[in-house]
């Protein structure tokens, strides 16, 4: 194997434990890709491919409203996910960018590919289940606290929540 996927392999392993065999076909399914800064992985009208793992970098996905103005869905710094989820897990156009905010590096699986893995080692079932979990409930707690907070408490607790991101994101994302 020339890339090192033992980030990824550590990550899933907190999840689901897998024999040789599972982590060879999990690999064999993988690519990595590298980003620059400013460059989109996902792009409205374009049906969402990958589901993105960053190994390196700093993502953010969101949404161009009809005045031209960005509404921010979501951040991924390492060791998260990242895609347009509706796009990816319906096969059908994306609504979100998705951009690099930095120079990244990214470990991807295509779609067909994540079908294929379902089918052949089932308990990535479970996996895939655990972080689209945890996607919706970061995405029901935002739509809580942006429908209950101030843009100042919001921002005061996502700082706190997340220093790591606060420090490399621009205040205006």
């Amino acid at each position: 194997m020339d890339e090192d996927y033992s980030q990824i392999i550590k990550y899933v392993a907190r999840h689901i434990q897998l024999t040789e065999e599972e982590e060879a076909l999990f690999v064999s399914l993988l690519r990595t890709y590298r980003v620059k800064k400013k460059q989109f992985i996902v792009q409205p009208e374009y049906t969402c491919k990958y589901r993105s793992y960053v190994l390196k970098g700093a993502l953010r996905a969101y949404l161009l409203g009809n005045n031209g103005e960005q509404y921010t869905i979501s951040f991924a710094v390492e060791d998260w996910w990242i895609t347009d989820f509706n796009s990816y897990i319906n096969q059908v156009p994306a609504t979100l960018f998705v951009e690099a905010l930095e120079d990244t590096i990214l470990i991807q699986i295509e779609y067909n590919s994540e079908q294929l893995l379902l089918t052949q080692v089932p308990k990535f079932e479970r996996f895939f289940r655990i972080i689209t979990e945890r996607s919706f409930n970061f995405s029901q707690q935002r739509v809580l606290s942006n429908i209950s907070k101030s843009a100042e408490e919001r921002y005061l607790e996502y700082a706190a929540k997340y220093p790591n991101i606060v420090n490399r994101v621009p205040n205006m994302h």
